[in-house]
């Protein structure tokens, strides 16, 4: 019996050493707390949730809203998504704390995923860690002034790795809530350095069909100048205008993409030109986007304004029927996205409420097996 025993313990380890272990996901965890569903939500229509989920090897905090602090936030930043993504990523903190380690250490500054992203001036995207009277501490703006935003509660503490905390209210400062324009896709896309793709969306029509999916949902991939003249890409000065349209369209997607959360897309994705899809290869920092005949790199973010995100690509998106002795092809109406979007019942993203989030955690059918497997090899051992 002791054997069997014996011969259990091992089966059990090494069971446990093959089930699928999986990082955290905020959302998911999120979930369970009723009282953040507001704040999840948003988490979720911005994207910022991808973000968080990226950065598994770091040490976070996440400062939670309750539903009427997120109600008094998304006010401040006048309903504005873009507005606040920059108050969401704000409260995402690049370190760990607790009240054990701020009573410790005491006051000091801290990144966040905004300072992160470079769009903040200066250090004003950090945030101060502030030791309070008592057994109390709490977080506020880099800014002279800005008031103290007390922790009334630690949600989930797992020392130096995640936590996150329940403030008081939200972390604010003036210029937080300063978005980019993105009134002018054609200046945007100047400056970027695609000229001669914005010259090309502009004569086809294309450029309109883009304009009008910024308010919806739209995921533009240009590429700069120099692309349209490297080794075995199609001579777009020669190329049919319904061949040069499909070209164009293949570069949009009808939903809103970060960089970041490209990498967890599974499957085609459709784009703009109705019957072409691209599949997504994400390796580390890297995102590609293949055509079955081409793949190009994500190379950099020029606008992130939800629910519209401008990406540049290292090359043209050419897929197989757009070389030498293809068919023709009949320029297709843009399609509508296969989900909803994040603006799918408001025609103005900077009015609208969040829709109901669907980050749900789901157990992997991958460790529901290998658990069952776990269990009749101990009740045949014991």
């Amino acid at each position: 019996m002791a054997t069997q025993r014996l011969v259990a313990a091992a089966a059990l380890v090494a069971c446990l050493l093959v089930l699928p272990v999986h990082g955290r996901n905020i959302t998911a965890i999120l979930q369970g707390y009723k009282e953040y569903k507001l704040y999840n939500q948003y988490l979720s229509e911005t994207k910022v949730c991808d973000e968080i989920n990226s950065r598994q090897s770091t040490s976070m905090t996440i400062l939670v809203l309750s539903n009427d602090a997120m109600t008094t936030l998304a006010k401040d930043a006048g309903d504005s998504l873009p507005a606040i993504k920059n108050a969401l990523r704000l409260h995402s903190v690049l370190d760990y704390y607790d009240r054990k380690k701020v009573k410790k250490y005491g006051d000091e500054s801290a990144a966040t995923l905004y300072q992160a992203t470079g769009d903040a001036a200066e250090t004003t995207g950090n945030v101060k860690v502030v030791d309070q009277e008592d057994k109390n501490y709490g977080f506020s703006a880099a800014t002279a002034g800005a008031r103290i935003c007390t922790v009334t509660k630690e949600v989930e503490t797992h020392p130096f790795k995640f936590a996150i905390l329940e403030v008081t209210a939200p972390i604010e400062f003036d210029g937080l809530f300063d978005v980019p324009s993105t009134a002018n896709l054609t200046r945007l896309l100047e400056r970027a350095g695609c000229k001669v793709f914005a010259s090309l969306a502009a004569s086809t029509g294309v450029l309109k069909s883009y304009e009008d999916a910024m308010d919806k949902g739209l995921t533009l991939f240009a590429v700069n100048d120099d692309a349209f003249s490297a080794k075995d890409v199609p001579d777009v000065k020669t190329m049919s205008k319904a061949n040069l349209t499909k070209l164009l369209q293949l570069h949009g997607l009808p939903s809103y993409n970060t960089k970041t959360s490209l990498k967890s897309v599974k499957g085609p994705l459709r784009t703009l030109a109705a019957k072409d899809d691209v599949t997504v290869v994400a390796k580390g920092d890297d995102v590609s986007l293949d055509t079955g005949k081409t793949r190009s790199r994500v190379a950099s973010t020029v606008v992130d304004s939800v629910p519209f995100c401008l990406l540049t690509m290292d090359s043209l998106l050419v897929p197989p029927e757009l070389y030498v002795g293809a068919p023709e092809a009949a320029p297709a109406p843009a399609p509508a996205a296969d989900a909803p979007s994040v603006a799918a019942d408001h025609a103005d993203h900077k009015s609208k409420k969040p829709s109901a989030s669907s980050a749900v955690a789901s157990r992997p059918v991958a460790a529901l097996a290998a658990a069952a497997v776990c269990s009749v090899v101990l009740a045949s051992l014991l």
